[in-house]
């Protein structure tokens, strides 16, 4: 798969690479980088051999420095907008993946970057990221999930304290916050990410789906519901080992 001009897409060991690719504008989220990402997310879903993902940006200054506001704040007519969001729903399709999803963050991740990250199971950071998200500067708000996402990780008033300031976040705050789960040097971020997704691609696909469905889905649930959906969930598991 490949022909993208602002997506690198490789696969190797049932890991997939995907690698923001626009280095000069700090890969800042386009819509060229929109509708090929769209087919990028498509095939890591329906792809069988693919067991894992790993998202990265290209250039040593950003994973990616939020939307491309000159394309965005250009927007077509409002009935042309809705179609492509519905054809195009990058955000949705994120997050109806079940398979791990690892970021790899460095440089700067701001806006639609954040976005990104939170849309991914595991953030490992070096140690120079700088996260921010200046939408409200800008007379806007973060339009693709900031306003859900980051709550739901790092607590509602964190999430204001970003969202309303715009301030930038430090990776050891980052992690304190609990936006990313491990900080490491900026030589160590890629193999780290690649160890943590060779582990997962060696273990059982569908024991690793259910984990992440169990926890995803869970989290919208009452504590009750959550427990029997995991009860279904594993004996959905224990059927398929019995079955050999």
């Amino acid at each position: 798969m490949g022909g993208f001009e602002v997506i690198i897409y490789e696969k190797t060991d049932g890991i997939a690479y995907v690698t923001l690719n626009r280095p000069k504008a700090l890969n800042a989220y386009n819509l060229r980088m929109r509708d090929e990402l769209y087919q990028v997310l498509g095939a890591i879903k329906d792809d069988p051999d693919v067991r894992v993902a790993i998202f990265k940006g290209a250039g040593e200054k950003a994973f990616c420095a939020g939307a491309d506001l000159t394309e965005f704040l250009t927007a077509p007519s409002p009935v042309i907008a809705r179609q492509v969001r519905r054809e195009r729903d990058v955000w949705g399709l994120f997050l109806g993946i079940d398979k791990p999803l690892i970021a790899a963050l460095h440089g700067f991740v701001l806006g639609s970057g954040i976005e990104i990250a939170l849309c991914c199971d595991i953030r490992i950071a070096s140690e120079d990221v700088k996260f921010g998200l200046p939408e409200i500067g800008l007379g806007i708000i973060p339009a693709a999930g900031g306003t859900q996402t980051l709550p739901r990780v790092t607590g509602g008033a964190n999430a204001l304290d970003m969202l309303l300031t715009g301030r930038w976040v430090s990776a050891s705050e980052a992690r304190r916050l609990k936006l990313v789960n491990r900080v490491v040097s900026r030589p160590d971020l890629l193999p780290e990410a690649e160890k943590i997704a060779h582990k997962l691609a060696g273990y059982s696909p569908e024991a690793v789906r259910c984990a992440k469905q169990a926890v995803t889905r869970g989290l919208d649930m009452s504590l009750t519901e959550g427990l029997e959906l995991e009860r279904r969930l594993g004996k959905q598991l224990m059927a398929r080992i019995s079955a050999g």
